[in-house]
């Protein structure tokens, strides 16, 4: 059991420090970031491009792929998730079917951005923007659509690298009247503008931090940017590019040796991920449910 569990992700980030979240992308990770204790996941559009596809994040994945990577994840967890929605998929009648969609299969949080499709990650360049009038109908639509006032919604804005800083603290500015939960200023190029940021909008509203290995913006940790104010912490990608440079260290392991002797020691055999899996407990159960039934006979 989490620590998060006895509170709504709302009420957490009413706490003072600030939130530490991983990225995933299916029902095993979901389960990893759980067992390691983290109080909540951060489903990653990018990861789902990346690892389902094998493709970059250009706006290749679609609405129903992450409603049904949602389900599969509530299936197995009960971590709160914020669930990346990229645009909305569309105007704001999409934004408003795509959260009604996504809170029914078990998103905690939907995040939102104001780039045009198809979109790209905010750390690529060649980004383009919709205007700040038509995103502010996207927020206003999503708020209106949620069915719970437990389930956020986080408005993002790529207008740094696009039109600038300023216009981009124009258009948060604009996300926050609209009724957004919290705000998503992505990319900051410098330790400046993620003071300033936080200097202006620190305390009222929870502010997230996008952090990006490679990426434009600053890597901190979660305790200094908590320090300068942000209230959640997101580490989207991280996870894949580990799997990732650990699997071509594998592959090429087995490619030399024929075996995968050298790696026993860092892999976890037949038991031990059935362990992690729970399946003695989910055979249990089976079982006891033939038992229920052998005795009705």
């Amino acid at each position: 059991m989490t620590q998060i569990s006895s509170l709504t992700l709302r009420q957490r980030l009413a706490q003072p420090e600030c939130l530490l979240v991983p990225g995933g992308y299916d029902a095993l990770s979901a389960v990893l970031i759980e067992q390691a204790g983290f109080e909540a996941m951060y489903l990653s559009g990018a990861s789902l491009a990346y690892t389902r596809f094998g493709k970059p994040d250009i706006g290749l994945v679609s609405m129903q792929e992450v409603a049904e990577t949602v389900g599969v994840i509530r299936e197995r967890t009960n971590l709160p998730l914020i669930v990346d929605a990229d645009t909305g998929f569309g105007n704001a009648l999409n934004v408003q079917r795509t959260v009604r969609l996504f809170e029914r299969m078990g998103a905690t949080a939907i995040q939102l951005e104001d780039q045009q499709m198809p979109k790209r990650c905010g750390h690529l360049r060649g980004k383009s923007l919709v205007s700040k009038e038509e995103m502010v109908g996207k927020v206003k639509a999503a708020v209106d659509a949620r069915a719970s006032e437990d389930t956020l919604i986080v408005a993002r804005t790529d207008a740094i690298a696009v039109e600038g800083f300023e216009s981009a603290m124009g258009r948060a500015e604009a996300f926050v009247a609209a009724g957004a939960d919290v705000l998503f200023v992505e990319a900051p190029e410098s330790l400046e503008q993620m003071q300033l940021l936080n200097q202006r909008f620190a305390g009222r509203i929870p502010l997230l931090a996008n952090m990006v290995e490679g990426g434009d913006t600053p890597i901190k940790s979660a305790a200094d940017l908590g320090e300068l104010g942000y209230k959640i912490a997101i580490f989207p990608g991280a996870l894949v590019r580990a799997h990732a440079h650990m699997a071509q260290r594998f592959f090429s392991s087995l490619k030399a040796n024929g075996t995968t002797d050298p790696w026993r020691g860092e892999m976890l055999d037949l038991t031990g991920l059935n362990g992690l899996l729970g399946t003695p407990e989910i055979l249990e159960q089976g079982q006891y449910y033939q038992r229920i039934g052998a005795e009705h006979e």
